[in-house]
């Protein structure tokens, strides 16, 4: 049975719909049976309508399926449209009910309430918490958020790729992988797209860009880590330094804060949440040296050299809110020893590089840097950290045949969500999330 119509859809063109026949199908949210009339309140994913069973209106025998409805069961009706008595603008007066399915047994959670459950009940049940409004509002912005990375980069004529999710070494050269066997052999899920954007870039499509799934092997057990996410990469050629990478990075927010105030494909996320957002008209870029310095203002001491902490990413996030009003902050520079092997080093002192990160109030929600695209520099960058240069043999062959100076950034697509959202926990922003403890549903 196809469904025409969104309830959204009803209340936006209501003049057309008016006091005429619909069909309109969703879930049974709640019931109110006074006797000679019965309310019933019908939800999907964009709102609420009431439904009226009344004697005289409605048939009998719709009325004595009606009898049978249960919260949650899953139902289309026909009826007219009519204007409202209750808070709600519109109401139906139904003609016809056809029950599709009803729960089998009592629900364990109910949909309208389940925020107040605690978040580990709610993944239990995500196909229940997920039909509470509020909750799937959050995918809806996380679809669009994926849209408005697509939409950008591919005006500004980058080419969207599908890279392997199964790899042959990591990329970071560390131990945080998850090995696979793959046809006998030892393999591994990718740790991120990198070096195969830096291939096509190589391979003559200059710029390119992913959307997809990357793997985390860390133990780590906070409201910031998952084991699997999505990430949104992007690889650019011929920059002329890293700030051409920063500059594509702060486009994509900007245009997202500007378009979350009125884009029609998100009214029903600024329902629930406020998308009030600062972003500058230039975004501070703040080395981490003097990042460093900053932070011992606030009493915070990071050895120099050192990435930064969580609470050191909260305080400058704090910092630029109130000395810039921006919600962001790239912090640049960083330190060689906390970087990828394939990080560019910086000419006037090698201990330093031209890597950054994006803070989002406070949280790292983005990566990236200028790339080494020298073969001999990649051989040394390989050994200055102890890594045999014999296993990425695949990957230093990419630049043995003529390769631009390029850059390119990788940013977690729930941490945007969550950070925009305001949300308590990464994992609120990931439909089906995995960590240490979590592998089902």
């Amino acid at each position: 049975m196809l469904k025409n119509n969104f309830i959204q859809d009803i209340y936006d063109q209501a003049q057309n719909y008016l006091n005429k026949d619909i069909k309109i199908c969703g879930w049974v949210s709640n019931i109110r049976d006074l006797g000679g009339v019965k309310f019933v309140l019908l939800r999907d994913r964009t709102g609420i309508l009431q439904l009226v069973f009344k004697k005289g209106i409605t048939p009998d025998e719709e009325i004595m399926k009606s009898k049978d409805l249960v919260k949650e069961s899953v139902i289309c009706i026909d009826g007219v449209l009519t204007e409202g008595k209750s808070s709600l603008k519109y109401e139906v007066q139904v003609k016809k009910l056809n029950i599709l399915n009803k729960p089998y047994e009592p629900i364990p959670l109910d949909p309208d309430t389940s925020t107040d459950a605690q978040i580990n009940v709610r993944l239990d049940y995500r196909w229940l918490d997920v039909r509470n409004r509020k909750i799937s509002s959050i995918f809806v912005f996380e679809s669009w958020v994926a849209k408005n990375f697509r939409d950008y980069l591919t005006e500004k004529g980058f080419v969207e790729i599908f890279t392997p999710k199964i790899v042959s070494t990591g990329t970071e050269g560390g131990a945080e992988v998850f090995p696979v066997i793959y046809f006998g052999k030892e393999a591994y899920l990718a740790q991120s797209p990198q070096f195969y954007k830096q291939l096509a870039v190589i391979s003559g499509l200059e710029r390119v860009f992913e959307i997809g799934p990357v793997f985390r092997a860390e133990a780590s057990h906070t409201v910031r880590h998952l084991a699997e996410f999505h990430g949104l990469d992007f690889e650019m050629g011929y920059i002329n330094n890293v700030n051409d990478v920063m500059d594509t990075v702060e486009g994509f927010f900007r245009r997202m804060v500007e378009k979350s105030k009125k884009d029609e494909l998100i009214k029903q996320v600024r329902e629930f949440f406020s998308l009030d957002v600062s972003i500058p008209e230039k975004v501070p870029r703040i080395p981490i040296r003097e990042a460093y310095k900053i932070l011992e203002k606030y009493d915070k001491h990071l050895p120099y050299g050192s990435d930064l902490d969580t609470e050191s990413e909260r305080i400058l996030g704090e910092y630029a809110k109130k000395e810039y009003n921006s919600d962001f902050v790239f912090v640049t520079e960083y330190p060689w020893k906390v970087r990828p092997f394939y990080t560019m080093r910086k000419e006037d002192d090698d201990q330093w590089t031209y890597g950054f990160d994006l803070l989002f109030r406070g949280l790292e929600v983005a990566t990236g840097s200028q790339r080494e695209h020298r073969y001999d520099m990649l051989i040394k960058n390989l050994k200055d950290k102890g890594l045999d240069d014999k296993k990425f043999k695949f990957y230093l062959d990419f630049f043995k045949d003529g390769t631009p100076p390029h850059g390119g950034v990788g940013l977690g697509l729930e941490r945007i969500v969550k950070q925009f959202l305001n949300l308590d926990n990464v994992r609120e922003a990931r439909f089906l999330p995995r960590d240490t403890e979590r592998i089902t549903p």
